[in-house]
């Protein structure tokens, strides 16, 4: 399950690194903001080369991330990562949400009466409510 995220970086947290039976690893965690009109901030983790792919980037840059969720359980706890395969610039330095950037909207001659989202114009519509 891959999925993806657009937003400024925050922050790169230190770098984590340890020796398990597998040999040695790495792991960085990096703070993103989404560009949306909620934004949220998502604390991210890259193991191995992609930690080093990571120390490219500046906070503010706008990166595009391809990531797997992944929880595991310890100690009858559960925890869950996203865990980053892909770091990128996104394209364009400048990415706006679409909420906080409407669409420009067309003007309707002024013969032509509004529409209701009911697909009824306003002359058409009856009022015969009972109160």
């Amino acid at each position: 399950m891959a999925l993806e995220l657009t937003g400024k970086l925050v922050k790169t947290l230190a770098e984590v690194t340890g020796q398990g039976r597998n040999g040695a690893w790495n792991k960085q965690e990096f703070v993103i903001e989404t560009i949306d009109q909620f934004p949220k901030k998502v604390c991210m983790a890259a193991w191995g080369d992609k930690a080093n792919d990571l120390k490219q980037f500046t906070p503010g840059d706008t990166l595009k991330v391809t990531f797997n969720i992944e929880s595991r359980e310890w100690n009858d706890r559960w925890f869950t990562e996203a865990r980053a395969w892909r770091i990128e610039l996104a394209e364009g330095d400048s990415i706006r949400p679409e909420a906080s950037s409407p669409a420009p909207r067309a003007e309707r001659p002024a013969s032509q009466p509004a529409a209701s989202p009911f697909g009824m114009s306003f002359e058409e519509e009856s009022n015969d409510l009972p109160f």
